[in-house]
């Protein structure tokens, strides 16, 4: 019988010790701040929609990351940059960096809240990119959140004859990416440090966005300047403390914590943008929201019955 943690414990050895209460608290701290702290920069993102457009902002973004993590690289050998794992990397950086620029360009569109929930809705879409990506199995029990969860994007986007907006399509594939980059950091983090792997993910990153950022070149306004800037520094934060937490612990444990930057997000657009989600779209919420605490409910029964994972 399949194990409900097989989804993303694929790539452990079998001889690995079995992680520790400690480890999973700390992932779950590093997973908070993270929240915290992407939540203020998807703000300034918005904030600078209405007079950037979205290449630049993820160009900017990645451009900042790259000079703040300078003094870094120069310390740093050709052995230290070494790894035996490209294609994680390439998939894990485009992953991200598509996350990145679907969800700025998801923020130009819908309320903050609507955009952080359907990006963070990624928890539920784990299983699935961990079953295309190592063929992994999905235990019975862990359709149910998955389903749940479907139900839940359905009300907040609330389709009709037209179809959905590009909004919340574009909120919906940053949710996608997002897994497959929790799936590829924690397949990472155990054969390479956090630090390169974080390198990585700017590098390529940075290199898918300068064509669309040359393309789409046009003059920034002073003023976004310090929001860009702000953004950008937030944002290696909150990757170094998102590749941290995974590093600590399992995706189906870590990632239903950013739910909580789900709430932050919505007092933000409250308070700047007068934001209010409908009735509709708040039970969509709500479900979403229930559908990936019971993934961690799920993968967490192990650890009650035979001990930490």
């Amino acid at each position: 019988m399949s194990r409900p943690d097989a989804l993303v414990e694929v790539q452990t050895p079998p001889s690995q010790p079995l992680r520790t209460d400690i480890q999973n608290w700390k992932g779950i701290g590093f997973a908070l701040a993270t929240a915290l702290v992407a939540s203020t920069a998807a703000a300034a993102s918005k904030w600078v929609s209405i007079a950037v457009p979205v290449p630049l902002i993820t160009l900017s973004q990645y451009s900042i990351c790259l000079i703040l993590l300078t003094p870094w690289l120069v310390r740093q050998t050709p052995r230290h940059l070494t790894t035996q794992h490209w294609r994680t990397h390439l998939i894990r950086g485009f992953a991200g960096w598509l996350c990145f620029f679907t969800y700025f360009s998801a923020l130009s569109k819908i309320s903050l809240m609507e955009a952080g929930l359907l990006r963070n809705a990624a928890p539920i879409f784990v299983p699935l990119i961990a079953w295309l990506w190592a063929r992994a199995q999905i235990p019975i029990t862990h359709w149910l959140p998955i389903l749940l969860g479907l139900m839940g994007i359905t009300l907040i986007l609330q389709p009709n004859v037209d179809g959905i907006s590009s909004g919340h399509a574009f909120g919906l594939i940053s949710g996608l990416t997002l897994a497959a980059s929790m799936v590829g950091t924690r397949i990472l983090s155990r054969t390479d440090r956090p630090s390169l792997i974080l390198f990585y993910y700017v590098l390529i990153s940075f290199a898918c966005s300068l064509p669309l950022g040359i393309y789409y070149w046009e003059p920034i306004p002073l003023w976004t300047l310090p929001y860009l800037i702000f953004n950008g520094v937030s944002v290696l934060l909150a990757i170094w403390l998102y590749t941290k937490a995974y590093s600590y612990a399992k995706p189906s444990v870590v990632s239903p914590i950013s739910y909580f930057g789900v709430v932050i997000a919505g007092l933000l657009g409250w308070l700047i943008w007068q934001h209010l989600p409908n009735t509709i779209a708040l039970v969509g919420t709500l479900i979403v929201i229930s559908a990936g605490l019971l993934t961690v409910y799920l993968s967490t029964q192990k650890t009650d019955c035979n001990g930490p994972s």
